[in-house]
């Protein structure tokens, strides 16, 4: 795994403005972490439709139809498991195995499919966010090297939750008419983004803990956001907080 990672390198993807720009972002955060392909899928589910799913990846020409089929990813474990769970996964042959689906990881590995690592986000309305790295050389499990590459995925995917929504999620989702968050809300957002816990926030503004998580769960909410982090983000691109 490359050690050089710079907070840099998880602002970029929040400076996309295409999804080409979102595509080679992606490929570059996932080569820098020694993953050959990688995947960044929006879901969304109305209500008596089908879901609607859109992708920035690298997958191999090879392996393409298998990677768009969505039969395939209804008995997938790591795709059931996102579909599922808010819990990042590193997977390899084993989860599969233990799923009923060797044939399918033996099928996947001949084309570099053999571990890797999924992180997803669960947000308000039906939609979703999947972020997968994969790559073809072992990953040790409980090692120095997972711990690393498990924590970059999941910020990386933090950071690339709001133009990823803005780029493939239909446009009409990300409309917020009306928004309007409180003068407290913005300034937990803006303590938030300095890096101050709920209780350090709570004694800068002389309220209490608890009120302070709920300015922030409010102001995320207000957002169509999973996490305070997400809603920092979301606000300072659409100008709500400097």
């Amino acid at each position: 795994m490359d050690h050089e990672l710079h907070h840099g390198d998880y602002l970029a993807v929040h400076e996309v403005s295409t999804p080409d720009e979102l595509q080679a972002c992606v490929v570059r955060f996932a080569q820098r972490l020694q993953f050959q392909t990688v995947s960044l899928t929006t879901v969304l589910e109305r209500p008596g439709q089908e879901p609607e799913f859109r992708s920035v990846h690298n997958t191999p020409a090879a392996y393409r139809e298998s990677f768009a089929n969505l039969d395939d990813a209804k008995l997938d474990p790591v795709s059931q498991h996102c579909k599922h769970s808010h819990r990042p996964l590193v997977w390899d042959q084993s989860t599969y195995v233990h799923a009923g689906q060797g044939e399918a990881w033996e099928h996947q590995a001949q084309h570099g499919y053999r571990t890797g690592i999924a992180v997803v986000h669960h947000l308000p309305n039906g939609r979703h966010m999947m972020f997968g790295l994969d790559r073809a050389a072992r990953l040790v499990p409980n090692s120095a090297e997972v711990t690393r590459a498990l924590a970059a995925a999941q910020l990386f995917a933090t950071y690339a939750l709001e133009p990823a929504m803005r780029l493939l999620a239909p446009p009409e989702l990300e409309q917020h008419k009306g928004l309007a968050l409180s003068p407290r809300e913005l300034e937990v957002l803006r303590w938030t983004m300095e890096g101050k816990t709920a209780w350090e926030i709570g004694r800068i503004l002389g309220i209490a803990e608890n009120t302070a998580i709920r300015h922030a769960h409010n102001a995320s909410r207000k957002l169509g956001c999973s996490s305070k982090h997400h809603a920092v983000v979301k606000a300072l691109r659409l100008g709500l907080i400097q």
